[in-house]
This record gives C-alpha cells, structure tokens and sequence, in this order.
C-alpha cells in the first residue's frame, strides 16, 4: 500500500479537456470556430476562451489581454488550468474551466504542443486533437497569409513536422477537405473519446 506521502494527488475529473493542437497553416482556428457553432446549445461542452500576454488582434484568436507581471503571478501561484510560453508570449487557459471539468462537463481549449504533459499529468482525461495537413498545403497557406517571409515559411515546417510523440489520447485529424469534413472528423474523434 503507498505511503500517503508518496501519493501521486488525485487528477482533476470526471470531465475531459480536450486541447487542439496544430502547426500554423493546419486550419485550427477555422476548424474550432466551426465545431463551436456546432456544438452551441450543448451545456456540457465549453469552449476555453484564453489570456495572452499580447494586446489584442483583428486578425488573430479573440482572447482576453493579461499583462507580463499578471502572467507570472497566476503560473507562480498555480492560480491557472494550463498555461505555456510560445513565440514570446504568455498563454493561459483560466482557472475557472477547472471548475467545469470538475463538474463533469468537457472544455475544448486551443492549446500547444508545449503544454500537453501538463494536462495529462492534472487531468483524469486529456484528450488532444492534432489537426494537421501535408507539408506541401502548409506551406502554401502560409504563403497565402503573405505575413511571413520564405524563411519564415520555412522554420514552421520543420517544426511542423515534429509531432508529439507519447501523449495519450491523441487522434490525428488531416485537413485536407472541406470546413464540413474536418468538423465531422473532430465530432467522431470526440465520440470515440467519450465514455
């Protein structure tokens, strides 16, 4: 019998956090937005709207704005769901969406790769959705974008083909098709998941 010492603390259930991961040019964004009107109405699913150490953006994720100092405050005193850094930037998925999981419900947060040791370490169930495409449709919505340079382009494509390796739960889903299709496949990646 374990010495209650030693313990590992009980992870944090009965609900799931289902994280969607991506490299840039995999339609993550476009994919989440579409599966959130999907799934309005449903009351026990939640989509975690994030804080980011950045002001906001027309062109990027809607989030909530948190200051650098406010960033390392909430990580120091464990006073977050998840957070991560990336780019320079402080990510955090609010505390709160703890209490939804505990609940029983299922958040669906844009996440990292960087952050998904973590969830799986705090969560009962963690569950990541990969949505990724071939390298060579990558690099040409990225180069659509018209926002980074080839070198750019480049750096996210070697990274993007770096998938992460030993993480539980994880289903792959190709974007290729339609906005329809990737949605559909997220449904049936969610069901497969559920109990």
């Amino acid at each position: 019998m374990p010495d209650a010492l030693t313990e590992a603390p009980a992870k944090l259930g009965p609900g799931k956090m289902v994280l969607v991961v991506g490299p840039s040019g995999a339609g993550k964004d476009t994919l989440m937005l579409a599966l959130k009107e999907e799934l309005e109405g449903k009351k026990d699913v939640c989509f975690a709207r994030r804080a980011i150490t950045r002001t906001p953006d027309t062109d990027a994720e809607d989030h909530d704005t948190l200051s650098r100092v406010d960033f390392d405050r909430l990580v120091n005193s464990h006073e977050v769901a998840l957070a991560w850094e990336a780019h320079g930037l402080g990510y955090v998925v609010p505390q709160t969406y703890d209490d939804i999981i505990r609940a029983g419900g299922t958040v669906i947060a844009n996440g990292s790769r960087k952050v998904l040791k973590q969830a799986s370490d705090k969560y009962q169930t963690s569950i990541v959705l990969l949505i990724t495409a071939p390298i060579d449709i990558l690099a040409d919505r990225l180069a659509a974008r018209g926002r980074e340079s080839r070198e750019d382009i480049q750096e996210r494509l070697r990274r993007a083909d770096l998938e992460p390796e030993n993480v539980p739960n994880l289903i792959r889903i190709e974007n290729t098709g339609t906005i329809e299709a990737g949605v559909e496949a997220m449904l049936k990646a969610l069901d497969q998941c559920s109990d």
